[in-house]
């Protein structure tokens, strides 16, 4: 479920949506979501003084949260 949502929001973000992809490793308690996007979009998916990144990263947390889990975003360039 966290994988599409974070996937169908940096989609709309992105110049190279084809370019995106998540891999998901899941923990006990948490999972983690490394986001891979074109070297040019980067800045895209971060924004200004990390607002964006800080808006998918709550977004992501309130879906994790409904289901009883935790997730983490990592955005790899």
């Amino acid at each position: 479920m966290e994988k599409e949502l974070v996937e169908f929001m940096v989609k709309s973000l992105v110049d190279e949506p084809d370019e995106v992809n998540v891999n998901v490793i899941e923990g006990e308690k948490s999972t983690i979501l490394e986001l891979h996007v074109a070297e040019g979009d980067v800045g895209k998916v971060i924004g200004k003084q990390g607002r964006i990144a800080k808006a998918i990263r709550t977004i992501l947390s309130a879906s994790a949260t409904r289901d009883g889990k935790r997730a983490v975003l990592e955005i790899l360039d």
